[in-house]
């Protein structure tokens, strides 16, 4: 039996690095637990703030994933509101911002991802906001308080959510894309058709094919988006969305390879075997898809590679497959979506698309590779486990009228029982 570290420390306040101390402690790790996290916040839920928090459903309290009483009774030591800035390998050494030094054992990069600014000069510009954090979040409700006409840049998870939400205060929004069609790095076409119909129902504006090249400003405050065709959005408010990227300068620091993230392998492990990379700021050998690498930024994947790593630092030796599993609200729909489809991969709609709810079903030559369901959560379910099983319905199969996806999996666990 491997011999376990006496002190793991997590650098991370987030999902994926709380998961991974709170599962270490579910699989009965006795030894030391230290989270360094930048923000003064106790870890909390991002999700709902570009949901139920910005609508007004829910409050600081009801974000948080634990409470201070939970790391005083689990003993996880929490260094709030402190940044690591110097990793030595060497010595196995951590140095905060603050000046304070953590010795490790085992250490799990767990620093998540940042949002993408905009490339334009915008100092002192003020309206101009981007939702990532609690405190942004706190700013674009204070500020939405007085706004008349939103523009949002970016038409994938993060920009739709909020557009739905902000568009139900009563607010004029307009969404700018830089490609021709809502969450195209997400979604098949299909879906992203019908989510898009849904969003202009609710009197929202989209402007594709189209790059911001300036903001206009009055008094240092943001008045228009100016469109690269020369047309002019007037604004009130920015709100920018257009992806993130990993926070992966301690890795580069410490002479870690990094490739659109921290590069670890399939068991989430760098090349020191000391340290390990999840959740967003991870670029992983992903057994599900035959050893493709990805770097996924969802809730799920931040749960599911903390839950895997507790279980690999107590003696496991399982390499890492999950299907990964998204989702989201907006324009009244609930999404769902399993597996890793590509823009490549073949659609095959299941049920009718002009219904409430539906499925599309992506292939990659004769193999189901995901499945994305809107308002069909019994699909989704059903997804899950046909792709963990490596189960996959004939095309032929899959295209005929009425074939129903939850039937076909009953069918084929029966022919295997």
């Amino acid at each position: 039996m491997s011999v376990l570290p006496e002190h793991v420390v997590i650098v991370g306040g987030g999902q994926a690095g709380l998961q991974t101390a709170s599962s270490l402690r579910d699989e009965g790790y006795v030894g030391r637990i230290t989270m360094v996290g930048e923000e003064s916040h106790l870890p909390y839920q991002r999700p709902p703030l570009s949901k139920a928090w910005l609508a007004g459903g829910m409050d600081d309290g009801d974000v948080c994933l634990e409470t201070e009483d939970w790391f005083a009774g689990n003993n996880v030591d929490y260094w709030r509101g402190d940044r690591v800035v110097d990793l030595d390998r060497a010595t196995r050494r951590l140095t905060t911002a603050s000046g304070k030094t953590l010795e490790y054992d085992q250490l799990v990069l767990a620093t998540g991802a940042r949002n993408r600014p905009l490339p334009l000069a915008l100092e002192g510009i003020a309206g101009v906001l981007s939702l990532r954090t609690l405190g942004d979040a706190a700013t674009l409700k204070t500020q939405l308080a007085g706004a008349r006409q939103v523009v949002i840049v970016g038409a994938g998870f993060l920009g739709l959510e909020a557009a739905t939400v902000i568009r139900a205060l009563g607010i004029d929004v307009q969404v700018v894309e830089f490609t021709g069609r809502v969450m195209a790095r997400a979604l098949g076409e299909q879906m992203g058709q019908a989510l898009y119909a849904r969003h202009q129902l609710q009197g929202i504006g989209f402007h594709f094919n189209r790059r911001v090249v300036g903001i206009t400003h009055a008094q240092g405050r943001a008045s228009a988006v100016q469109l690269d065709d020369g047309q002019q959005l007037p604004a009130d408010l920015v709100l920018v969305a257009i992806g993130v990227q990993a926070n992966a300068e301690l890795a580069v620091q410490a002479d870690l390879a990094t490739d659109n993230g921290v590069l670890v392998d399939a068991f989430l492990q760098t090349a020191d075997a000391s340290i390990s990379a999840i959740g967003d700021c991870a670029c992983f050998i992903h057994g599900f898809d035959e050893g493709a690498r990805w770097r996924l930024e969802s809730v799920q994947n931040a749960v599911d590679q903390g839950r895997y790593l507790a279980g690999r630092l107590m003696g496991s030796n399982e390499p890492y497959r999950q299907v990964p599993i998204f989702w989201s609200e907006q324009a009244g729909c609930r999404l769902q979506m399993a597996g890793v489809a590509t823009g490549d991969d073949l659609e095959v709609p299941c049920g009718d698309v002009r219904n409430e709810g539906f499925s599309v079903l992506r292939y990659r030559g004769a193999r189901l590779v995901g499945v994305e369901s809107l308002n069909r959560p019994a699909d989704h379910m059903a997804a899950r486990k046909l792709l963990l099983r490596g189960l996959s319905p004939a095309l032929e199969e899959a295209r005929q009228p009425g074939f129903d996806l939850r039937a076909w999996l009953a069918s084929a666990a029966a022919v295997q029982a």
